[in-house]
């Protein structure tokens, strides 16, 4: 049954609007003149409808972990027997957000045009990206839809859970760096002067670390603001640069080659690609689309580059593990992984293996470099402190010497 956006007035004359599900415009104007309302607009919720409440849409209507639980709930109704209309009915009442069960009303009134469901999740292709939409569409083909969206919840979940533990990891060691960084700034452009400042007209020299920490604390003073202006037009240049694609795929190279970050990038870009292949080549999409649709999960386009060659490599007759081994951005775990499971006609599983393994090695590493950087910085901001309290005191106790 299509659904309908309305806008109509109550007895009091008050504006209201939502959804409501009629066979057409006509029946929908007699359920709220039923309602005892007068109808002022009746729209379908068509693929134009779709479009214009995207462009006004300010943000997402699903989060990241938004999408997993939905698809889990989804795959929970369908997995149950439960028809695809009805599950969308469902979770369409238990929407706590008006966008949210306005989405959810205009797939199901896709899906009971006759739209296939991967068809009606096309039309909101900012809520499900081609990874989701093809995972979908070979799930309803082979008629085992409701494991295949089990698969893909299992999927977006994992996903969150490696991003969420890697911005746990950087998230201490950050916020440790912009205190450090506030708290140095402060000391250098009002306490080092005020304190310092009484000893310049002393006819005694000042200490060299003196002279040296108000040196650095007038310069701070005067040219701060350029400093910053130049921070913040150089990341504004940087990306306006990155939209060209030549450029930002050199830049992502260049980012691979860094000792440490290089190693965490390319480790969480290849198990990404590592787990999105294995779940598209479970669910039964063709090695071709499926490396296609892997490519475009990488967000550094050196690697996603390199995919796409050895997609070309494969269509050309090339086994899979072959065209990866040849790529050396990519880790060599993943062509093993991707050999053996050609070889035991299991490429999914070692793909998926492969894809845990690199996981828990991302992890691990970024786990490592927080322990390591916390005590570090903490041992850093000390000394800067200490040599500025040094550059405070040190006249003091010259002048005590004086005195004496």
């Amino acid at each position: 049954m299509p659904a309908y956006r309305f806008e109509a007035l109550d007895a009091a004359g008050k504006s209201q609007s939502g959804l409501l599900e009629a066979d057409n415009a006509k029946a929908a104007r007699a359920q709220l003149r039923s309602r005892e309302l007068v109808p002022l607009a009746v729209l379908p919720v068509t693929m134009a409808a779709a479009g214009s409440a995207a462009a006004r849409f300010t943000r997402r209507v699903f989060s990241g972990v938004g999408l997993a639980v939905w698809t889990r709930q989804l795959a929970g109704l369908v997995g149950s027997g439960l028809p695809l209309e009805r599950a969308l009915t469902a979770l369409a009442d238990e929407a706590e957000q008006p966008r949210q069960h306005e989405l959810v009303a205009h797939l199901k009134s896709e899906v009971n045009a006759g739209s296939s469901f991967a068809r009606a999740l096309a039309t909101a292709p900012r809520e499900f990206d081609d990874v989701y939409r093809a995972v979908v569409a070979a799930g309803e083909q082979s008629g085992a839809l409701g494991p295949v969206l089990e698969r893909l919840a299992d999927d977006l979940e994992q996903r969150q859970a490696l991003r969420g533990r890697l911005l746990g990891a950087m998230l201490y060691p950050a916020i440790v760096s912009t205190v450090a960084l506030l708290i140095v700034v402060i000391l250098l452009t009002y306490v080092v002067p005020q304190i310092a400042g009484v000893f310049t007209s002393s006819k005694h020299a000042l200490p060299a670390l003196t002279v040296a920490m108000l040196a650095i604390s007038a310069f701070m003073r005067h040219w701060g603001w350029l400093l910053l202006l130049l921070a913040v037009g150089g990341v504004a240049g940087l990306s306006v640069a990155r939209r060209n694609e030549g450029f930002r795929e050199r830049s992502d190279a260049a980012v691979l080659r860094l000792p440490l970050v290089g190693r965490l990038t390319r480790g969480y870009n290849a198990a990404r690609f590592g787990g999105t292949l294995a779940m598209l080549a479970g669910a039964g999409v063709p090695i071709l689309k499926a490396l296609q649709a892997a490519a475009e999960t990488l967000a550094n386009r050196a690697m996603r580059a390199d995919a796409l060659d050895a997609l070309v490599q494969v269509r050309e007759g090339a086994p899979l593990a072959a065209a990866l081994a040849g790529k050396k951005r990519f880790p060599g775990l993943l062509a093993m992984f991707a050999r053996l499971g050609e070889q035991t006609g299991q490429l999914p599983e070692m793909l998926l293996r492969a894809s845990a393994q690199l996981s828990a090695e991302v992890q691990r590493r970024a786990m490592a470099v927080a322990t390591i950087l916390e005590p570090l910085l903490i041992v850093v901001m000390g000394v800067v402190v200490m040599l500025i309290m040094l550059a405070v005191m040190m006249p003091i106790i010259q002048l005590n010497t004086w005195v004496k």
